[in-house]
C-alpha cells in the first residue's frame, strides 16, 4: 500500500477541519446508472460516494469499473475535501465512517498523519436513504416500449432492416403514411441511410415541422443552432444501432454487421418535450402500423421502385393493416401509402447552393463543401497497371474522359477519408455532373499577405470546389507541384481523382489498391485556363475574384 506524499499531506492539512462526520461507500449501480448521467455511466459500474453526514450534503461521486481496487476510494476521498460538489466548501472531516473493513483499514493507513477517526459501522443511513431513491426511480422509470407490443415492434423494425428501403430512397424523397388515427392524420417518412452513415426512419407528424427542420439545418451551422433545430422537430423515430465494441462507424457500414448485432431504438422528438427514449401506447400502435404499411408498399412497387432514374416516381397504395395483438379480437386499419414526387424535389431545391459563378464580371466564390472534414489530401501518381485494375474492377467506381496510357504514370489528387464519406463524396460528384477538370490557381490573404496555392476540382455543372489550401512557398508542395506538371505534360493534360478509404486504418497516408473506392479521369487546367486571376480570402464569403 502506497501512503500519500509529503507535499499531498500538507496540502490537505491546510483544508480546514471541522466537526462534521462524513459517510462512504462503494455499491454497485445494478442498472440504476441512467438515473445518474445516462450518457456517461454504465449500469456494470460501482458507485463511490461520499455524503457529509452532518450538513446531509454529497461532496463527491464517481462510477468506476467494478475491477478498480480500493484506491479508488480514497481517490474520490480527496476529492471530497478539495473540489467538493456545490454547494460544499474545501473541509477536512473529523470522522470518516464506513460499513467495508476493507476500506476502513486501507483508508487508515492513507490517511495517517491527516487527524481524522476513520471508523467501522454496520449502516450508513444517508446513503442507504439515497440508493433506496435510486432504486425507486429505476423502478418508476417507464419501459422503452409498452409491454404487450415490444416484441410485436421489434420484429417490424427488423422486417424495415431486411427490406432496406434506403437502397429505394434519399431521405429527402418523403413518403405519406395517412392514418386518420390516434390523434394523427399522416405521417411524413424520411428514410435515412443511402449514404451508408446512420440508418434509420423518422415519422413527422406534421408537413411544417419536416420543411422547418430541413430549412433551418441549411441555414443554421453552430453545434447551438443545429442541437435547437433538432429538439425542434415533432416526429417519431425508429434508429437502427449495434452494441458492437469492434465496429467503427466511421470506417465500416452497419448493413456489413449479422443481424444480431442490430437493435432498434424508438422514441419521440417534440418541440415541448425534446427527446425521449420511449413510446407511449398509443405512440406504439401508431408506429407499428407505420412500419407494416411501409413495408407493405416497399414489396408491393419494388419494381417500380427498382429502377435508376432521376425523378421519384409517383405511386400509392392503400392496404389494411392489423393492429398489433394484445389479447383482444383482431383488428385492422386501412392505411394509404403513396411517394411525393413534387416535395421531393422541392426539399431537393432546397438544398441545392445557389450558382453562384457568372460570366458578367461579378464576384465569385469557390464552394468548401465537397470534400469531407478532416480528409487527406495529396499528390499522386498510379502505374498504368493499376489505372487498369480500377478500370476493370466491378466494385470500383470508374469515370472516364479518354486518358491514354501515355508516360510511366497517371497522376492523381488523392483523397482519403473514412468508407462512409468516400460514398457520400463519391455520389455528390456523381450529382455534380461528374469531375471536368482538376486545377491550381493562386490565392492570398489580403490581411496576413499569405499566398496559396488552391486545388480545385471542375464539376460537370460548372461549379468549381476547394479541395486544398496549399502554402505557396512550402518546398515539400512545390516538389509535388513540380512532379504533376512534368507528369501532365506526358499524359497530355490527363490527370485524375482517386477516392481513397482507410483514414484511420494501417493505410492512413498511404491507400492501397483495394482502399480506392473511385477513379474520376479529368482534364487539367491552368490558372490561365481558368482565367480568374488571384483568389482573395474573403472572412465572409470564401474565396472571392478581386478585380
Amino acid at each position: 500500500m502506497s501512503n500519500l506524499l509529503p507535499t499531498t499531506l500538507r496540502r490537505l492539512k491546510r483544508i480546514p477541519q471541522n466537526q462534521s462526520v462524513w459517510e462512504g461507500d462503494r455499491r454497485p449501480l445494478v442498472g440504476m446508472a441512467e438515473e445518474l448521467d445516462p450518457d456517461t455511466f454504465e449500469g456494470n459500474g460501482d458507485c463511490i460516494i461520499w455524503v457529509d453526514g452532518t450538513e446531509g450534503v454529497v461532496r463527491a461521486m464517481d462510477v468506476v469499473s467494478p475491477e478498480m481496487g480500493v484506491e479508488a476510494v480514497a481517490r474520490t476521498l480527496l476529492r471530497a475535501m478539495e473540489n467538493p460538489h456545490n454547494p460544499a466548501r474545501q473541509s477536512r472531516p473529523q470522522k470518516i465512517v464506513v460499513r467495508d473493513r476493507e476500506i476502513q483499514f486501507f483508508l487508515r493507513g492513507a490517511l495517517q498523519n491527516l487527524d481524522i477517526a476513520i471508523e467501522y459501522v454496520s449502516e450508513l443511513p444517508i446513503i442507504d436513504e439515497l440508493f433506496r431513491g435510486f432504486e425507486q426511480m429505476s423502478q418508476t422509470r417507464p419501459p422503452k416500449l409498452p409491454p404487450q407490443y415490444a416484441q410485436q415492434l421489434q420484429e417490424a423494425a427488423y422486417e424495415i432492416w431486411d427490406i432496406a428501403p434506403w437502397d429505394f430512397f434519399a431521405d429527402h424523397q418523403i413518403i405519406s403514411i395517412q392514418l386518420n388515427q390516434w390523434d394523427v392524420t399522416t405521417l411524413y417518412v424520411s428514410i435515412m441511410g443511402m449514404l451508408g452513415r446512420e440508418y434509420g426512419l423518422l415519422f413527422y407528424r406534421s408537413l411544417e415541422s419536416l420543411k422547418r427542420f430541413r430549412a433551418t439545418v441549411l441555414t443554421e451551422h453552430s453545434v447551438e443552432q443545429l442541437e435547437r433545430a433538432f429538439l425542434s422537430q415533432d416526429c417519431w423515430f425508429v434508429n437502427f444501432e449495434t452494441d458492437n465494441e469492434d465496429f467503427d462507424p466511421e470506417e465500416g457500414d452497419l448493413e456489413d454487421l449479422p443481424l444480431s448485432d442490430i437493435y432498434p431504438l424508438f422514441g419521440s422528438v417534440h418541440p415541448y418535450e425534446g427527446m425521449r427514449p420511449f413510446l407511449g401506447e398509443e405512440e406504439a400502435i401508431a408506429v407499428y402500423v407505420a412500419l407494416k404499411a411501409l413495408a407493405t408498399f416497399m414489396r408491393s412497387k419494388q419494381k417500380e421502385l427498382d429502377i435508376e432514374e432521376d425523378e421519384l416516381p409517383a405511386l400509392k397504395k392503400r392496404c389494411r393493416i392489423a393492429l398489433p395483438k394484445n389479447g383482444k379480437p383482431k383488428q385492422t386499419v386501412s392505411v394509404e401509402v403513396a411517394t411525393l414526387p413534387d416535395l421531393a424535389s422541392e426539399l431537393l431545391d432546397m438544398a441545392e447552393m445557389p450558382e453562384e459563378l457568372n460570366s458578367s464580371g461579378m464576384a465569385m466564390s469557390i464552394h468548401d463543401d465537397l470534400v469531407p472534414d478532416r480528409s487527406l489530401v495529396s499528390l499522386g501518381a498510379l502505374p498504368w497497371e493499376q489505372v487498369t485494375e480500377i478500370r476493370n474492377h466491378g466494385k470500383k467506381y470508374y469515370q472516364s474522359q479518354g486518358a491514354t496510357e501515355l508516360g510511366n504514370e497517371f497522376p492523381v489528387v488523392i483523397v482519403q477519408t473514412s468508407r462512409p464519406k468516400a460514398k457520400v463524396l463519391i455520389e455528390k460528384i456523381q450529382e455534380c455532373g461528374g469531375l471536368q477538370a482538376i486545377c491550381f490557381n493562386p490565392g492570398e490573404d489580403p490581411f496576413s499577405e499569405a499566398t496559396y496555392d488552391l486545388g480545385l476540382l471542375q464539376a460537370g455543372n460548372n461549379n468549381l470546389y476547394l479541395f486544398g489550401e496549399f502554402d505557396a512557398d512550402d518546398s515539400i508542395h512545390l516538389k509535388a507541384r513540380k512532379k504533376w506538371e512534368q507528369r501532365i505534360k506526358k499524359t497530355q493534360g490527363y490527370c485524375g481523382l482517386i477516392v481513397a478509404m482507410g483514414l484511420k486504418g494501417s493505410a492512413r497516408g498511404r491507400p492501397r489498391l483495394q482502399d480506392m473506392m473511385a477513379l474520376f479521369e479529368a482534364k487539367a487546367l491552368s490558372p490561365s485556363d481558368l482565367g480568374m486571376g488571384i483568389l482573395q480570402l474573403m472572412p465572409q464569403f470564401g474565396f472571392e475574384l478581386d478585380f
